[in-house]
This record gives structure tokens, C-alpha cells and sequence, in this order.
């Protein structure tokens, strides 16, 4: 085994092949080390996210390092049978790299019976294993920027199924109209870890019945309390998302946490208006954003600071300020202003939001498409009554650093790995020598920087998917680095030369367009050796 950092609270271990990977994942989930939070497995990799109160990376791979790993994760009896119209974009370039033709790559694929590894990219995203050999088929050269929902693709070793429209690099041999992800379905992943997966073609066989999963009802994601008032949306330029801490526990089905990207500023304001910490709150790019009020109210607004003015039923116009409670009345329209600095208000009622958890969360995910919708103009919110677990409310919140505004320097503390041995020193020396500037095709999924110099890979090989931490640097072959934010894809298959410090995630949260980076490494690249707790 081999122990790598990935940040402050996330390490990454590398093994031989996938048998070993699931053989590590298995072992520690029957037989769980004390701090240990979270894991993904990957096609040779295990990240796991622990509690360094509990125990440091040292002690934790000191803890792993003794696992046998000659086991074989026995598969599951569930046999899921994926209808295919193989007539893929790359069809033809899979037979001519195979060196078969059309015809024997379908035969040998829908012979196959392939194995869910594990689950990662993408919400029902299977990594499926067992295939053929001679399909084996690189990645593209050139990803796309949008491949289908369905699309049944090759890579490498691995075979799957795009459950939703996505950017992606994977060979896509045909489509499937079955759907991978299914919300009203239990569980909402078709592929579940160890699940057994065969193809079949719709030219030479009709599609049975489905019965992949069990159906459930599924509630609106926003629903009306009967006695509570309501805030209705009357202008949203951005559309605003509701978010809370984050989705936990998913990972087996391809689900990241996602959740506020200023957690601090998110916290705080549901502590001055004395919610419970954990209470949906609106996450909003100020600009413009209105709503009315049909009853009292109070609300508070934290993280970037922006004007607040009040209009009452009579006219008449006041100003608030963020970070304090507001008290409103029945028919106060309330419009949050430009925000100079920054990048993301918090918007918390007392009482909290009546929302409809979406897999044990409120956080809506972009990238996953999980969770409560976008809220729009017309959108009517429902504030709940139930008061009994609410606290005082708190006249001492205050940001927890200074807002960046565009054109500033933000200075990002960075955790060197697991992947910095993937460049050259020239390479490791421009991550901090130059400034990167935030262009605006940034968003929650990542912020996407541009540089004078790219950063220089000792060469093109490509990466295995491995499990990716938010704060993760991740670069492409084009050199220009993506710093991942809360809604990142779970897994990735371009090397991570970096990672920025958990107590510096707030901060990255709320950098504005055209703002500049400048990446400061606070640890040297090195394995991490093992020792005893």
C-alpha cells in the first residue's frame, strides 16, 4: 500500500489493482477503524475522510496498512439485465482500435456479464468490471462536452452508463432507455456495489417489463405547512438554492455531500435568528433578488455583505444590515442589492424553510442534480411554525474574514498531493509562482482559473478514476487547473496536484469572477508513514 495526503482531513490509498481496492473497502467496512467518516473506492485507490481528533493520517494508515487484502468481495445474486440500441458515436472507433469489427465488439459485449465495482462521476454512475478483455479501449483524446443520458460507454478496463446528460471521455458504443438514476425509485441508483449487469440488443430482443427497483412516493421538495407564513420570490436573476450542511452517507450511490459553500456564514445565520444549526437556508448571488413577506417574520442575512432595503405596505423604504436579525411585517418587500464583495449571501427565516429532505438533505446539488429545485421568481416558500427547538436569537455575529471583490488577491493555503509527483518541478513551482485568475465559467461545481503559464505533467498518462475532496486542485491535460467547490463529481480521472486547506474552503466559497488566486503550499509532497495509535 502506499499512503497519500489529500488534505488536512482526507488521505488516499493507493494499491495493487481493484481487487485489492474492494478487498481494503470491505474489510474496513466490517471491521471499522474509530474516526474514519466516509471512504470511496475507485479503480485502485480508497479515499477515505477522517476526524484528526480522533486520529492522525500516520496513526490511520498505521491502522490500515495491517488489512489482509487477499480476500474476494464475493458478488451479489441481483442480476440487472440494460436494454441497448448499439448504434454509439465511437462504435466504429472501438472496432478499429479493438481491431474487430461492429458486429463481434456487440457479440462480446452483450456476452459479457460485467460486476458494479463501485459508484462515483455521477449520481448512479457504475463502474462496471468483468468485461471482455479485448474491449479494453482508452478514454477519448478529446472529452465531450455533453454526452447523453444513457449512453452506454467503454474505458480502460471499465463499462458504463451515463445516467444523465454530462461532459464526459468515455467511448460511447450505444444507449440505453432504461434510467440509471430514479428518485422515486428505492434505492434511486440502478447499479448498487457488487451487482451483477448484463447487456442485451433491442435489434434481436424486445425489452421485458422493468423491475429494477421498488417504486416509492416521492413528496414535493418544497411543501406547504398549513399555518406557517410564506415568502413569495418576486425577482431572482440567479436563481437562488437552498442548502444546509450537506448530503452524508451517499457515496455508495455516487453522491457527494454538496452543501453551503460558506458553512461558516451559513451557521451563522441561522445562530442570529436562533435556528437550529442545521436549518435549509437560501444560498444567493445578491443582485436583485426580491421577495414579500405575507405575515411576520424574521429573517437574517449573512456571508456576502450587500444592501438590504425594506419596503412596507405603506410605502415607505428602510435599510438593514447583514449579520443582524430583521424583523418583518405582513406585506414587507424585502430586495438584496449588489454585492461589491464576495460572492454568496445566506438567507435564513426563523422557524426555518419548509422543505422536503432529498436523500436525508436540503442541499441542492447542481452537478448531481439532486435535491430541492432552483427557487425562481413565483416561487412560494412556506416558513414552518414549529418553535419549540428554536434558541434565542444572537447579536454578536460578525464575518469570519474579509469578503475578496474582483480584481483582489486571495491567498488559498494548499495541501501538496496526492498527485503533485505527476508534474515537474517546474510544473510545482508555477502552482504558487504565478497569480490564476477566477474566469466566469466558475460556479459551485468549481472555479475555473486561467494562467499566463500552464502546469507543466511530466508526461500524458492517464490517471485511474480515484475518489476527489472538495478543495482539490485538479488539472487537465490542458494545464489549467479546476479548484473543485462543494458540488465537485465524486470521482475524477485527472491528476490532483494539490489541495486547499479545509479552514480555507469558506474563503474559495466566496471568491468573485475576475478575482486572483495566488495558491500558497503549506506542506511538502510526501507518503504518509504508517504508525501505531
Amino acid at each position: 500500500m502506499r499512503f497519500l495526503p489529500v488534505s488536512l482531513t482526507v488521505l488516499l490509498v493507493e494499491l495493487a489493482d481493484l481487487d485489492e481496492t474492494l478487498a481494503l473497502f470491505a474489510s474496513l467496512e466490517a471491521d471499522p477503524v474509530d474516526g474514519i467518516e466516509d471512504m470511496v473506492p475507485a479503480a485502485r485507490t480508497l479515499m477515505v475522510r477522517f476526524r484528526p481528533s480522533r486520529l492522525s493520517a500516520e496513526e490511520l494508515a498505521g491502522e490500515i496498512a495491517t488489512r489482509d487484502l487477499s480476500a474476494r468481495v464475493a458478488t451479489s445474486d441481483k442480476l440487472v439485465e440494460i436494454p441497448v440500441s448499439y448504434h454509439g458515436e465511437d462504435l466504429a472507433d472501438v472496432a478499429e482500435l479493438t481491431g474487430l469489427s461492429v458486429e463481434e465488439v456487440i457479440r462480446r459485449h452483450t456476452e459479457s456479464t460485467f460486476t458494479v465495482a463501485f459508484c462515483g462521476f455521477a449520481p448512479g454512475f457504475g463502474y462496471l468490471v468483468g468485461g471482455d478483455p479485448a474491449l479494453h479501449v482508452p478514454r477519448r483524446s478529446s472529452p465531450r462536452t455533453k454526452i447523453p443520458a444513457g449512453a452506454v460507454a467503454l474505458a480502460g478496463a471499465f463499462s458504463g452508463v451515463y445516467p444523465q446528460a454530462s461532459p464526459g471521455g468515455w467511448q460511447i458504443i450505444g444507449t440505453t432507455p432504461e434510467k440509471m438514476w430514479d428518485l422515486s425509485r428505492d434505492p434511486p441508483a440502478l447499479f448498487q456495489p457488487g451487482y451483477r449487469v448484463r447487456f442485451f440488443d433491442l435489434e434481436k430482443r424486445t425489452v421485458p417489463v422493468s423491475a429494477t427497483g421498488t417504486k416509492v412516493a416521492v413528496a414535493p421538495t418544497v411543501a406547504a405547512a398549513a399555518d406557517g407564513p410564506t415568502l413569495k420570490v418576486l425577482t431572482a436573476p440567479v436563481p437562488a438554492l437552498f442548502q444546509d450542511l450537506g448530503r452524508f452517507g451517499q457515496t455508495g450511490q455516487g453522491v457527494s455531500a454538496s452543501g453551503a459553500l460558506d458553512q461558516g456564514a451559513f451557521k451563522a445565520a441561522n445562530r442570529v435568528i436562533g435556528n437550529p444549526v442545521n436549518a435549509p437556508c437560501l444560498e444567493i448571488i445578491p443582485g436583485g433578488f426580491s421577495f414579500e413577506v405575507s405575515g411576520r417574520a424574521v429573517m437574517a442575512l449573512t456571508g456576502a455583505p450587500c444592501p438590504i432595503s425594506i419596503r412596507d405596505a405603506s410605502g415607505r423604504i428602510s435599510k438593514a444590515e447583514t449579520y443582524h436579525p430583521i424583523s418583518l411585517e405582513a406585506g414587507d418587500i424585502v430586495t438584496l442589492g449588489h454585492a461589491p464583495r464576495g460572492m454568496r449571501s445566506y438567507l435564513a427565516v426563523r422557524g426555518g424553510f419548509h422543505v422536503k429532505p432529498v436523500l436525508g438533505s436540503a442541499s441542492t446539488d447542481t452537478l448531481a442534480v439532486v435535491g430541492p429545485d432552483p427557487v425562481t421568481a413565483g416561487a412560494l416558500l412556506t416558513i414552518d411554525s414549529e418553535t419549540s427547538n428554536l434558541t434565542s436569537v444572537s447579536l454578536s455575529e460578525m464575518p469570519a474574514f474579509d469578503h475578496p471583490a474582483p480584481g483582489e488577491i486571495v491567498t488559498l493555503d494548499v495541501i501538496m498531493g496526492p498527485r503533485s509527483d505527476w508534474f515537474t518541478q517546474t510544473g510545482i513551482a508555477t502552482l504558487s509562482d504565478q497569480l490564476w485568475q477566477v474566469t466566469p465559467q466558475s460556479n459551485r461545481v468549481g472555479i475555473r482559473l486561467a494562467g499566463e503559464v500552464s502546469l507543466e505533467r511530466k508526461d500524458r498518462a492517464e490517471l485511474p478514476s480515484e475518489g476527489t475532496a472538495t478543495g482539490a486542485i485538479q488539472v487537465p491535460h490542458s494545464g489549467q487547473p479546476v479548484l473543485f467547490l462543494a458540488d465537485h463529481p465524486l470521482t475524477g480521472g485527472y491528476p490532483v496536484i494539490g489541495t486547499v486547506a479545509d479552514y480555507h474552503l469558506d474563503l474559495a466559497g466566496q471568491i468573485p469572477v475576475n478575482a486572483r488566486i495566488r495558491f500558497r503550499p503549506v506542506t511538502g509532497f510526501a507518503d504518509i508513514q504508517p504508525s501505531k495509535a
